[in-house]
Formats: structure tokens, sequence, C-alpha cells
């Protein structure tokens, strides 16, 4: 008769043991594997090089628009400035965002 009993409440008891596994928190890995894990995300994203063309390919044609070549130098120039400060900003961000998540547990 006990046998019985307790394989009549097993799925219970399994499934409350699964909801509580489920329901913990999970644990945050070592600084050192999210710092891999966001070296790695930053890497994959968008350069400071790709960020410095496109401000430079921006800077060029408003530049040219405004005041001919000098203007296309000037823009060109001012945009591969303002294009690789900013994509490098962004990486960072990126990298900072994705260690911090990773330190949490997310």
């Amino acid at each position: 008769m006990f046998q019985i009993r307790f394989y009549r409440h097993l799925p219970a008891v399994a499934a409350t043991v699964i909801a509580f596994t489920m329901a913990l928190p999970a644990q945050a890995q070592s600084a050192a594997d999210c710092a891999a894990r966001a070296d790695r995300a930053s890497r994959d994203s968008t350069s400071t090089q790709r960020g410095a063309l496109g401000g430079a390919a921006g800077g060029a044609i408003v530049g040219g628009l405004v005041n001919n070549s000098k203007g296309a130098r000037r823009g060109a120039v001012a945009g591969g400035v303002i294009g690789g400060v900013s994509g490098k900003s962004k990486k960072n961000d990126l990298y900072k965002r994705v260690y911090d998540d990773c330190m949490a547990g997310r």
C-alpha cells in the first residue's frame, strides 16, 4: 500500500522540484568569462573604422553640397573624426552593457 501512495504523488513532487529549480536565479559567471563575452560582442559590433568611414562619406557629401571641393575635404575630415569617436563610444557602451548583464547572470 505504501508504494501505491508514493507513486501516486510522484508527478506532483517532480513538478514541484522542477518549478523550484527553474525559479532559482542563474549564477553569475566569473569576471574572466564575462570579459571574454563582452570582448567578443564589441569586436562583432560596428568598428571604429566603419564609423569613421561613414562619417567621412557623409561629411564629404554635405561639404561638397555646401562649398565644392574645399567643403568636401573639410566635411570628410570632420565627419571622419566625429564618426570615429562615435563608433568607439558605441563599442565601449556595448562592452559595458554585455559585461554588466553577464555579471548579473542575465
